[in-house]
Order: C-alpha cells, then sequence, then structure tokens
C-alpha cells in the first residue's frame, strides 16, 4: 500500500468539465482497460458543463470527483436512461489517474456512488462492464456486492486483440 494521501470526493459541477476532459483524455491511453483510446472524449468543454448541470437534477444520474491539491485525478457516475422502462438501471464507470492507484480510491469512490444510489428513488439495479483481464477492479465490485452476470466474448478490442468483458450487477 502507497503513503496517504489527502484526497477529497464530492459531486461534480459544471465549473468541473474542462479538468474531468483532461483527465479522460489522459487515463484514455494510460492502460488498456479504457473503452477509448487515443480519439479522446469527442465533446467539447461547453457541451460537458451542461451535461454537469442537467445531471445535477437527475434521480438516476450522478458524476463524483477525486481531488488531490485541487487537482481532478478520479471520476465516478452512474448513468440513468430517461426512457421509464429501464429508468431505474444505472450504468456505472470509473476512472482513476494510473499515478493514484493503490490508495484505495476506486473503493472509496465506489462507496460513494452506492450510498447516492440508496438514496434515490429511482435506481434499483447498478450495472457494469469490466474487462475479464483487470482483476483488481474485479475484485473490488465483487468485494462491494457485485456479481458477476455474463461474460461477453470478444467484447472489446485493445491492439488488435479481441478480449473478455465482465457484466457485473448489483440490485439496490
Amino acid at each position: 500500500m502507497s503513503e496517504a494521501i489527502d484526497c477529497i470526493i464530492r459531486e461534480a459541477i459544471p465549473g468541473d468539465a474542462e479538468q474531468i476532459l483532461e483527465l479522460l483524455n489522459k487515463t484514455a491511453t494510460q492502460t488498456g482497460f479504457m473503452t477509448q483510446g487515443t480519439e479522446g472524449v469527442g465533446i467539447t468543454v461547453e457541451e460537458e458543463a451542461k451535461q454537469l448541470a442537467k445531471i445535477y437534477d437527475s434521480f438516476n444520474n450522478s458524476v463524483f470527483v477525486a481531488l488531490v491539491d485541487d487537482e481532478i485525478i478520479g471520476i465516478a457516475s452512474i448513468h440513468g436512461s430517461d426512457k421509464p422502462k429501464i429508468e431505474h438501471i444505472g450504468d456505472i464507470g470509473i476512472v482513476i489517474d494510473k499515478a493514484y492507484w493503490g490508495y484505495g480510491l476506486g473503493t472509496l469512490m465506489m462507496e460513494e456512488l452506492l450510498l447516492w444510489a440508496d438514496a434515490s428513488p429511482v435506481l434499483s439495479r447498478l450495472q457494469l462492464q469490466v474487462q475479464e483481464r483487470n482483476a483488481r477492479a474485479r475484485y473490488i465490485y465483487e468485494k462491494l456486492g457485485f456479481k458477476l452476470e455474463a461474460i461477453i466474448e470478444r467484447g472489446v478490442k485493445d491492439d488488435g486483440q479481441l478480449l473478455n468483458v465482465c457484466l457485473m450487477s448489483k440490485l439496490i
């Protein structure tokens, strides 16, 4: 385990848009575990700020950021649909700058998402996809009560290699 760091986890605000996009573009190529690559996020700071403002009024969408010295180094989100038949399902995403792996931030950010989801009057199912080879992430999700539902064969391509993806869920 690494030495301790001072980190603040809070809900994202529209003013975080530029740093969020910078982190997503930076982490896209740090490992082969992300679904985006060198193409980047593909939206403007203004578009991201508008999305963050909309999320604030939602019962099934949330974004949390982790900050060290006022720099965003991690993002965790729940994305729910506005379609009534599936609005109860929240898709989870999490990314942490590789320089901050090993501090327990993945677990802390997931715990914040779970607390937020538990308070949601809409959500009753959380789900995520994680590469089968990403043992660290799968361990965190299992520790927090996520169950493996399916293996999606050839669910992602990294460096020309087709890899399996795990679909995991947690009922809340």
